[in-house]
């Protein structure tokens, strides 16, 4: 063979191992990634052409797919969908799917691994295949609560059982109905999903998750005392509380709310610092205990943890390196501690749960078509952030709180409620953002509530947590108890 004819077939000899592995790559290696694209129409219409499975809320499906005449074949259908947008999330030909939808997606069009079994009776019985029911813990009466509560105003609501991490309410404020994003009518989709993205209120963000995080304000107080505790001090521990704290390398002061003195006598227990919410005790207090400590502290109660639910949260965060002065602002919630409404319940629960921190979930059970548990939510220790006995110590404080502090407005009657309100002020020219953190009944917890109601809500300037974001926590706990 002549020196032409050699070059020529080793170019096609290359030409062809390219084609094989080029082929091979898209076939096997790529093919989950395309199959998963959300543009890829033929992935589309095998999905919108299957039933895709409910998502269920006490026991009625708050999304599920109706028959239709068009060349998908089914379309997504919303009850509530107001009520639960922000825990269904939409399921879209045009924009592909969010929270549960997104999370739970093989299951509810029936490709996961767990449900093979039934793809395989499917296909020998020549059954139509049917997507999984997705059962949720969201307990409707609590969902409906904290959504009244919360009303008109901006900002979130979760609630959980502190026995087993349970999410019972997950109420995220403004809402959206995920139906005007489930047509098939592309025009009418693309319309409403640019009113949306371009409503200044921001609906598609789930508060209560993830979104813009929080300063946590003076329910990060909670976790200071922690801190405090579990390093040898007790409730009834005369700490320092001046009307300002000198805060060190600089010439700034940090006043109390409204700059008020906390005590006579300028000192006062732990106890009654936090029953008053007195800022100048707990900035000395982080002080004393450390940033090291706090930091710490904030770890265990799940700060910088990655957790879906199983839909994904942001992490909340403690400052990487803070000064002394930054310390001081930290220890009550402010400089760059930022944090999510679910942790904020998340801490409430471990020290309603003796200290023991469970892992958060949404989904109770995936069931197959005909109503066989397929998969099943066991809960989960995610660890324990504070001792027994500390948790106690907090109980009785947080009881304080609410029986005779800042948190007048959460009592209920024949009920004991431990509770901590807050008031962070955001760093720029808006109001402060009005918390409320609570769990009851103390003796027996069953439920941890978080309130956050953005920039004062109805209240404005004039809000603070107890005011604010304490009646809508009262609530939900009085629907849970009922």
């Amino acid at each position: 063979m002549n020196t032409p004819l050699r070059r020529l077939a080793s170019v096609v000899v290359v030409m062809f191992l390219a084609l094989m592995l080029g082929s091979t790559w898209v076939q096997f290696v790529t093919a989950p990634d395309l199959n998963a694209d959300q543009r890829n129409v033929r992935t589309l219409y095998r999905e919108f052409g299957t039933p895709r499975g409910p998502i269920v809320v006490g026991g009625e499906a708050i999304a599920s797919s109706v028959p239709v005449d068009d060349v998908f074949g089914y379309q997504r259908v919303y009850t509530n969908g107001a009520l639960y947008g922000h825990l269904t999330g939409y399921y879209s030909v045009v924009y592909g799917r969010s929270e549960l939808e997104r999370a739970m997606n093989t299951e509810l069009n029936g490709s996961a691994d767990s449900l093979f079994l039934r793809r395989v009776q499917d296909l020998v019985t020549g059954r139509q295949p049917q997507g999984a029911v997705v059962e949720t813990t969201v307990v409707p009466a609590l969902q409906q609560a904290a959504s009244d509560a919360l009303g008109d105003q901006r900002g979130a609501v979760v609630a959980l059982d502190p026995r087993t991490g349970a999410i019972l309410a997950l109420v995220s404020k403004p809402t959206y109905d995920p139906a005007v994003l489930a047509p098939h009518d592309q025009a009418a989709v693309t319309a409403a999903w640019e009113a949306l993205s371009s409503d200044p209120g921001k609906p598609l963000m789930n508060r209560a998750l993830r979104g813009d995080l929080y300063p946590p304000g003076s329910v990060f107080k909670i976790v200071t005392a922690a801190a405090a505790l579990e390093s040898g001090l007790d409730p009834a521990t005369e700490i320092p509380a001046p009307v300002e704290l000198d805060l060190p390398l600089t010439s700034t002061t940090l006043p109390n709310f409204g700059g008020s003195a906390c005590s006579p006598t300028g000192t006062q227990t732990l106890a009654d610092a936090l029953r008053i919410s007195c800022n100048t005790a707990f900035g000395q207090l982080g002080l004393d205990v450390g940033a090291e400590a706090l930091r710490e502290q904030a770890q265990a109660f799940g700060f910088s943890e990655e957790l879906s639910v199983p839909m994904r949260v942001t992490e909340s965060s403690f400052p990487a390196e803070p000064d002394a002065p930054q310390t001081a602002l930290s220890a009550i919630g402010q400089y760059e501690v930022r944090v999510t409404p679910l942790q904020v319940a998340m801490i409430s629960a471990a020290v309603a749960n003796d200290g023991v921190l469970m892992r958060p979930y949404s989904v109770a059970a995936v069931r197959s078509a005909d109503l066989e548990v397929v998969d099943e939510t066991e809960p989960e220790e995610m660890g324990r952030s504070i001792s027994a006995e500390t948790a106690e110590l907090l109980t009785q404080m947080m009881l304080g709180v609410v029986d005779d502090g800042t948190g007048r407005t959460a009592q209920i009657p024949g009920v004991r409620v431990a509770g901590k309100s807050g008031t962070a002020q955001t760093g720029n020219e808006q109001d402060a953002h009005a918390w409320f953190t609570a769990f009851a009944p103390a003796d027996d917890p069953r439920i941890a509530v978080a309130v956050v109601v953005e920039n004062g809500g109805s209240l404005g300037s004039e809000a603070t947590g107890g005011a604010v974001a304490a009646p809508i926590a009262r609530a939900v706990i009085e629907a849970a108890l009922q």
